[in-house]
């Protein structure tokens, strides 16, 4: 989303692998951001440790500067690192998908899906966060992060990938229609934020729709 990453787009999603971002400093050449899976993570003891307390700062300040995701106010640490901690188990039961951006081996954007746990649908699942660090905003991070949860998605045989989005939160809704995510109900002023009041967009990549063409 930006800030910070949380539609309707008629045409299909480009699938492939998305390509690396390409993050350039001022006065600075190029560097590419990787963007690894929860196995790629753990396989990398240094960036595991710091993972959580990495996550909760640029959780903490988008949150503190605004951003869409979910918390009026910064979540605990303690917060963050239960949330990544059953995201973590469910990806490792099949049930979600987690992929972290880094740059010179620092976090700097971060996202997961999770399957519905309701029996009827379970072959479906939601993309409930996508956040990237405002200093990475503007540099390709947030679409990395999303193309690759699509194809893990994709993958993993989900059939339907839903999310739900502040509807001011316009850079993220633009990105996700252009990945293919179509807009399919909103509830109008249904987001409380103070005296605030914004819509809740809901939207969808049926993968079913490419499988029939």
């Amino acid at each position: 989303m930006n800030p910070a990453l949380s539609s309707g787009a008629a045409t299909e999603p480009v699938l492939e692998p998305a390509p690396e971002p390409v993050i350039r400093s001022a006065g600075q050449s190029a560097v590419e951001a990787a963007v690894l899976d929860a196995v790629e993570l753990a396989a990398d003891p240094e960036l595991e440790a710091r993972f959580a307390e990495s996550a909760h700062r640029i959780l903490a300040d988008l949150v503190g500067g605004g951003a869409a995701l979910g918390w009026v106010e910064p979540p605990s640490r303690d917060e963050v690192a239960e949330l990544l901690g059953h995201v973590v188990s469910a990806a490792r039961a099949g049930d979600a998908a987690l992929r972290v951006a880094c740059l010179d081996r620092r976090l700097v954007g971060l996202g997961y899906w999770l399957r519905y746990a309701r029996p009827t649908h379970r072959p479906h699942a939601d993309l409930e966060k996508i956040a990237v660090d405002a200093s990475a905003h503007g540099r390709g991070v947030g679409r990395a992060l999303t193309a690759a949860l699509i194809n893990d998605a994709r993958e993993a045989g989900i059939e339907v990938l839903t999310l739900d989005a502040r509807g001011d939160n316009t850079n993220a809704l633009r990105l996700y229609r252009s990945l293919g995510f179509t807009e399919y109900g909103r509830l109008p002023d249904f987001v409380a934020v103070g005296q605030h009041r914004y819509d809740k967009v809901f939207c969808m990549l049926d993968f079913r729709r490419r499988q029939r063409s």
